[in-house]
């Protein structure tokens, strides 16, 4: 059974109390519940981080490259909070690692401040799903599992 990596960046933590007109009321917890029954539902195993550290996010790609290519990694779900628009670092240990990745944002980054607008993950991520809230985690999962699958 292959693992989904689930990873979130800065202040994601914060979930449930952090500006909830903008991403809900749910907590990082009620997420990786979320995560936890999506991949069941599509026979992966999950394993879910958050840090507020960019060494951190890049290290664990680097990992999740090598899972990958050892087959027993599916691909990894980054929501990587402001690293998205400020992290060459992180565009650069995707593309390096050649790993699976799906871009994710709880709102819809687009509809948000112009700083928002530009992502340094989605030219080197597979898919980009953003503005579904917390439903996006097991949509995003649904379509790792689905990339896989063929």
């Amino acid at each position: 059974m292959k693992t989904a990596l689930v990873l979130n960046g800065p202040n994601l933590n914060l979930l449930g109390t952090r500006e909830p007109a903008v991403y809900g009321a749910h907590t990082l917890a009620d997420v990786e519940k979320l995560c936890a029954d999506a991949c069941a539902a599509h026979g992966l195993k999950l394993d879910f981080r958050q840090t507020s550290h960019e060494g951190a996010l890049v290290d664990w790609i680097h990992e999740a490259g090598k899972a990958q290519a050892a087959g027993t990694l599916a691909g990894v779900i980054l929501n990587a909070g402001a690293y998205t628009h400020t992290s060459i670092a992180l565009h650069d240990a995707i593309k390096g690692a050649a790993v699976t990745v799906i871009e994710l944002h709880i709102s819809n980054v687009h509809a948000r401040e112009a700083f928002r607008h530009h992502s340094y993950i989605s030219p080197v991520a597979k898919a980009v799903m953003c503005g579904f809230g917390v439903s996006g985690y097991p949509l995003a999962i649904a379509g790792l599992a689905a990339l896989t699958a063929g």
